[in-house]
């Protein structure tokens, strides 16, 4: 009998070729069966999804059925997966059934979707293409195509706009690293958020600076300090009003113990009060650090690589470590000096952006501050 016959061997005599043509009918009739199970199932819902590729792939096992047949089981398979999100699987039964018959137009178009889904939009676009040499006005390929342009288009504008942001953040750190400055970890993000220097078409530095008001706890905003100017510039337009305790009027909220003002302050003339850094502390970003920090909120801030070399990176160690003996301490800031020879000092690490306390020299406080007593909240 022919269930008998070795794999291989070729039937000799009748009753074996009989034999074998009924089992191969058998099988034949099975597979067919199977697959129209399978499209029951899935016309019975999701819940039946599991049980529609049960019976295609054991269809597909029967190996009773012609190519172009099994090209329709796998395509149907791939329709079933990419109801399940199954991509990946749905792309690779839609590629068999295009081996099998390449005029499978259905089996084009669940390549090009689950490609799309892949976002694999090169070989989504080919899958589109192809299917519509064989069948031209079918307008699910037609839409399926556009979607994929649309999503193309999408891609490149995305990717523009994450190359110029990289762009921007690598100048900056040029110029940062040219003139010798060193970016800390930023700090009163609560009261600055992103805000970041810029670096205009001359190569000229401008930095938003916060002024932190030790006595009265409060804070106050310079958008735009070039690195040009002097200090005094910008202190001498601020003249005081009013005392302290009265020119903080509106609130938003706390941060660090430090009153964020939605209204600009009024400080005291330059004559009278007096700007200082805090020097000695921080610790120096990497590189890649620096370039992460310059690209949160922008359309770069997923970027993780850069192409910098691990021998580039900037050493990480605390910087402007004070001699034996010394520790942090305050150094006040001379007004008649721009913010780029303040921003030089080398023991100076900017957190983030500068930042610098502004005092009252009539102010009571201020020998407290000038003694030391008085600390930067953390």
């Amino acid at each position: 009998m022919a269930l008998w016959m070795e794999a291989g061997s070729e039937p000799k005599t009748d009753s074996e070729i009989a034999d074998l043509d009924a089992i191969s009918a058998l099988k034949q009739s099975a597979a067919i069966e199977l697959k129209e199970k399978g499209n029951e199932f899935v016309k019975m819902g999701k819940k039946h999804y599991s049980d529609a590729i049960d019976c295609y792939t054991r269809a597909i096992n029967q190996k009773a059925l012609s190519d172009s047949e099994n090209s329709i089981i796998f395509a149907n398979r791939a329709h079933v997966n990419l109801l399940l999100g199954n991509f990946r699987r749905a792309l690779l039964d839609a590629e068999e059934a295009i081996k099998l018959s390449p005029t499978n137009v259905k089996a084009f178009y669940r390549a090009a979707k689950a490609s799309l889904s892949l976002n694999l939009l090169a070989e989504a676009k080919s899958y589109c293409e192809k299917g519509l040499e064989h069948s031209p006005t079918n307008d699910e390929l037609m839409k399926l195509s556009r979607q994929i342009d649309s999503r193309k288009s999408e891609c490149e504008s995305r990717e523009a706009q994450v190359s110029k942001a990289v762009g921007i953040a690598k100048e900056l750190l040029n110029a940062i690293e040219h003139r010798g400055l060193k970016i800390g970890k930023a700090m009163f993000q609560e009261l600055t958020g992103h805000r970041k220097p810029m670096l205009d078409k001359d190569n000229i530095l401008h930095w938003p600076v916060l002024l932190l008001y030790a006595e009265v706890m409060s804070s106050d905003f310079i958008e735009n300090f070039c690195e040009t100017d002097m200090f005094s510039a910008h202190l001498d337009v601020i003249s005081l009003v009013k005392p302290f305790q009265t020119c903080f009027q509106k609130v938003v909220h706390h941060c660090h113990g430090i009153k964020k003002m939605i209204t600009p302050v009024k400080l005291l003339n330059c004559t009278m009060s007096s700007a200082w850094h805090w020097a000695g502390t921080g610790v120096r970003l990497s590189k890649k650090e620096i370039l992460c920090s310059f690209l949160e909120g922008t359309a770069g801030s997923h970027v993780e690589s850069f192409g910098i070399d691990a021998e580039d990176e900037a050493d990480c160690s605390p910087n402007g470590v004070p001699a034996a003996g010394r520790g942090p301490k305050w150094v006040r800031v001379n007004e008649k000096r721009t913010l780029h020879d303040v921003l030089t000092d080398p023991n100076f690490v900017i957190p983030g952006i500068p930042v610098f306390f502004v005092v009252s020299k009539k102010s009571s406080f201020y020998k407290e501050f000038k003694a030391g007593k008085w600390f930067p909240p953390r």
